[in-house]
């Protein structure tokens, strides 16, 4: 069943209960509107304090949307990208390009200018919607992106060589279109995270939507009474099928605009949230200021917040057994996925398995997995391999790109490039990306094993460990460490420190410097190995 029959069922079932609140509490204007009021403020004069809509609304816009599209001549199949921060507009945009048979393409927001036309040129797209705050990098290529495609605007003083969103669907019916779409239809195109070179563009089915959808929703089991705080970018897979749990049970979430710790548990305490997705930094900063005294817990009302669960990237045990300390009455999960596996789920730790924090967990809802040896073989449980995963939201491919799909696909299986071990529990621990795997000395070591060790240290923000190039070992493991607001900490201090490792593991170089990650939390880490590993190549080339 395609997720769109769960936003028509909501609209007929629940039609005046709120579905959306976008929600920007740092912005100096507070004024509250509702979508209606919206519509009759020039949308980029100033950010509102706090907007929502209703399912029946939420529905109505989708089908707008999606009858312009059809209007304007896109047809089943054709692919719709989305280039805009997060927004009421966003998820009914989205849902509108479902609804109409085309394709949705979300772009990363980071993109650049040469980003969004290679990106766009990749896909096919035949249309890009985007917001006021992609002007300069739309208008950059406006000639090479309009060949062939049309652009449209959300806000107002609609630029040139654009046209118009609020003009274009201003008349549009909001009846659902008749458009035949099945499980087996294309239904979005993901673009990797990028942190290892250029995006790849995945396609899925339909099927890889509905999928993720129903496994959120049962994996923490959403119901009616909750309320999902939701503020990561919703281009990205996590943010939306974590939100699509909501939209299974078709229950309120809020769009943040914001990450301080103090606006987090602000939106917490006023919406009543009760479920909360954080990455990783956003789940430490709380920590360091409560720690710091900046916030104090009874100045919020939290009691009603049952579940936080974090995904995107390895989680820190450390973090998790700070965060109890503050909220032992908390549900946790952890999860983890990939954009070829529609997002975080496949393999998920699952709010009854706290005891084994630090582990990413058993097979999602639907989901098998296996971990392999070089030549695709099963390895023993406690031995390393890399781990696969199959299952009903599996990609279909990178699109136009047969050489990279041959390479993660193989029988059925996607092969992660995730270095992993299985306990005697059955239980899947993630050791390291099998692309940062450091070879020094013949030994292979595991940053990830390395950076939760150096977390454990009080005077620690974040930590990211990388090989650098050594001419005796071939590489070194080095540690970029950023310490913790107001204090001071030295190579001697960490140097000890890790006198706990075992020598091998033991980091030959330790370098004090802000740890760089990406809109969705992960470390940079070939940002790093660019800082970092070309001065050093570089040095030892001119000692030689």
């Amino acid at each position: 069943m395609p997720v769109m029959e769960f936003l028509e069922r909501n609209a007929r079932e629940y039609p005046n209960e709120i579905a959306l609140v976008e929600l920007n509490p740092e912005e100096k204007d507070t004024r509250r509107t509702t979508w209606k009021e919206y519509e009759l403020i020039q949308p980029d004069r100033f950010e509102p304090y706090r907007r929502e809509i209703t399912w029946s609304v939420f529905n109505e816009k989708a089908n707008r949307f999606a009858n312009m599209l059809i209007g304007r001549g896109i047809k089943k199949g054709d692919k719709v990208a989305i280039l805009m921060y997060n927004c009421l507009e966003w998820l009914p945009i989205y849902f509108g390009v479902l609804k109409s048979g085309a394709i949705a393409v979300p772009f990363n927001f980071r993109y650049d200018a040469g980003e969004i036309l290679y990106c766009a040129e990749l896909a096919e797209v035949d249309m890009i919607v985007f917001g006021p705050a992609f002007i300069g990098r739309i208008e950059a290529n406006a000639d090479r992106l309009s060949k062939g495609r049309l652009l449209i605007y959300v806000g107002d003083n609609c630029p040139t060589f654009a046209e118009s969103y609020h003009e274009l669907v201003a008349d549009c019916s909001s009846q659902t279109p008749d458009i035949p779409i099945t499980d087996e239809d294309f239904g979005a195109i993901y673009f990797s995270s990028g942190t290892t070179g250029f995006p790849k563009a995945i396609l899925h089915k339909h099927q890889s939507l509905t999928q993720a959808a129903e496994m959120e929703q049962k994996h923490h089991a959403t119901g009616r009474e909750d309320t999902f705080l939701c503020i990561p970018p919703l281009y990205h897979t996590g943010a939306k099928f974590h939100w699509m749990g909501s939209l299974v049970a078709g229950s309120k979430a809020v769009l943040l605009k914001g990450t301080r710790p103090e606006t987090i548990l602000s939106t917490i305490s006023k919406e009543r949230c009760t479920i909360v997705w954080l990455l990783v930094p956003w789940a430490q900063d709380i920590l360091d200021a409560l720690d710091a005294r900046l916030l104090h817990l009874e100045d919020y009302e939290l009691s009603q917040w049952r579940l936080m669960h974090i995904g995107a990237q390895p989680v820190p045990p450390s973090l998790i057994k700070r965060w109890k300390t503050y909220f032992p009455n908390h549900d946790y999960d952890t999860n983890y996925g990939l954009s070829e596996s529609t997002g975080p789920g496949c393999v998920h730790l699952g709010m009854e398995n706290i005891h084994k924090v630090g582990a990413i967990g058993i097979p999602g809802y639907r989901w098998t997995c296996k971990i392999v040896d070089e030549d695709g073989n099963e390895v023993a449980k406690g031995d390393v391999g890399e781990l696969c995963v199959k299952g009903p939201g599996l990609m279909t491919c990178y699109y136009r790109d047969e050489k990279a799909t041959a390479e993660t696909l193989k029988d059925g299986w996607l092969c992660t490039g995730d270095m992993a071990m299985q306990d005697e529990d059955g239980f899947y621990f993630l050791v390291d990306r099998k692309k940062d795997v450091i070879v020094s000395g013949g030994e292979n070591i595991y940053p990830v094993q390395i950076e939760d060790f150096l977390r454990t240290h009080d005077k620690i923000k974040d930590v990211a460990v990388i090989g650098l190039p050594d001419r005796r070992l071939g590489e070194k493991t080095a540690a970029i460490i950023e310490i913790k607001d107001g204090m001071n900490c030295t190579e001697v201090e960490i140097d000890e420190f890790c006198k706990e490792l075992p020598r091998y593991k033991r980091p030959k170089e330790i370098i004090f410097h802000e740890i760089p990650r990406n809109a969705t939390g992960k470390i940079e880490k070939p940002k790093l190995r660019k800082m970092y590993g070309a001065d050093q190549l570089v040095a030892q080339e001119n000692r030689g």
